[in-house]
């Protein structure tokens, strides 16, 4: 029997007699301890099944890429980053003084410019020159052999001493004798007749070398060849043009009123430039190949309607002694006003044969054409190296003759300069 528990307060019942309420309390107490033991096991165990935050981590490092780049765009100074650029290497000599040698006629030397030596025939006389052109847009690679040297459609190597070296590479200079490049690399024009002339000129040239060589094989030499200067192989495409007697026109890009939404290309002259920086471009444009006579935009709406954008483009074209091409796409050009203030020899095209891509109306943009040339005894006429294009011009040229039209090459219709006294 338990003795009696002296400090209990009366009227409250004895507890721990039985050890029941102790057990119960033990229970109680144990319970409790393992409740929260598996409650503080399952956070644990949710906290090690929450998987990284990946997403957050990705945007933040993606973040902090934008921010330098943005902060090095800024305080870089590199004006004409993303243009592209061209890899030249100049000869050593005097660029001043002219090539006599080549003028003497002497065999070309390794020393030369790659260009001069290009339009040299190297193989036998008989067989010509068999060069590999790449299609810039597929890689595809064609050979084909260029014509031996003769004829009456040939034209006259490219001349070191018609060259002068700027930071983009060589680009066409009146000679110190005052030979200009335009009357050097020019076709024989065909004797004047009785019938009416027309020159017809194809451009968008040299980007694709599949569709040039489609226009070498169907039209004859007397039509001009336009080249862009974005073409793979630029040289060669032009090299074989010229051997086959084609004049050629270097189309360079000038700002459209719809730019940037119809971008002519990189290095495009453009009216919020300086005067320096769009000559600069041109410079570019001009190093891409040599042996052309003169240059014919490339859209440029809104620079040649612009009298402080075309004025010096044109001073400057005058002074390396090229000729100048409106492509008469937009009647708000002022291209003839500055080339006749610049003695620059010109010409604008009368009718844009292919503005509307059908057979059928480039039938009768031919026709307006003829009919051009009859009221005005000359007229000039251009197209886009469009299989359509192409094919439809090769149809009409042999036609031409019988019909009392001469075909003739774009410098034999250009406005004259004045020569060197």
């Amino acid at each position: 029997m338990a003795g009696d528990d002296l400090e209990r307060p009366l009227g409250v019942p004895e507890t721990g007699a039985s050890g029941t309420d102790a057990r119960d309390a033990g229970t109680t107490r144990f319970g409790a301890v393992r409740f929260g033991a598996a409650k503080f096991g399952a956070l644990m165990s949710r906290r090690r099944r929450r998987p990284l935050p990946v997403g957050p981590i990705v945007v933040a490092l993606l973040a902090l890429c934008l921010l330098g780049f943005v902060g090095w765009a800024m305080v870089g100074d590199d004006p004409l980053g993303g243009e592209p650029i061209v890899v030249v290497k100049l000869p050593t000599g005097d660029l001043a003084k002219p090539d006599t040698k080549s003028e003497a006629g002497a065999k070309p030397e390794t020393g030369k410019p790659a260009a001069e030596r290009a339009e040299t025939p190297s193989g036998p006389a008989s067989g010509g020159q068999t060069v590999t052109i790449i299609d810039g847009s597929t890689g595809k690679r064609q050979e084909v052999t260029l014509p031996p040297a003769g004829g009456d459609g040939k034209l006259a190597a490219v001349g070191s001493h018609l060259l002068e070296a700027t930071r983009h590479g060589q680009v066409p200079r009146i000679g110190l004798d005052g030979t200009r490049p335009s009357a050097v690399y020019a076709r024989k024009a065909p004797p004047a007749g009785p019938g009416v002339r027309v020159a017809l000129v194809v451009g968008g040239l040299g980007v694709s070398a599949g569709a040039t060589a489609e226009a070498m094989k169907k039209l004859p030499g007397v039509v001009t060849f336009a080249f862009q200067p974005y073409g793979t192989d630029l040289d060669k495409q032009v090299m074989r043009a010229r051997a086959e007697g084609h004049e050629v026109l270097l189309q360079i890009p000038m700002e459209p009123f719809e730019y940037p939404d119809h971008d002519p290309g990189p290095q495009t002259l453009l009216t919020s430039l300086t005067a320096d920086q769009n000559i600069d471009r041109m410079h570019w444009a001009m190093s891409r190949f040599q042996g052309y006579v003169g240059v014919v935009n490339y859209m440029g709406s809104r620079f040649t309607s612009t009298e402080t954008a075309i004025g010096p483009v044109l001073r400057e074209m005058a002074k390396r002694g090229l000729v100048y091409v409106d492509d008469g796409s937009s009647p708000r050009s002022l291209a003839g006003q500055f080339a006749g203030a610049n003695n620059l020899p010109f010409a604008k095209a009368a009718v844009v044969l292919d503005a509307v891509p059908s057979s059928a109306e480039m039938d009768r943009a031919l026709a307006r054409l003829e009919t051009i040339a009859r009221e005005a005894g000359v007229a000039v006429g251009i197209a886009r190296a469009l299989p359509l294009s192409i094919d439809r011009l090769a149809e009409w040229t042999r036609q031409a003759e019988g019909r009392g039209i001469t075909l003739v090459p774009i410098t034999a219709v250009t406005a004259r300069a004045k020569q060197p006294s």
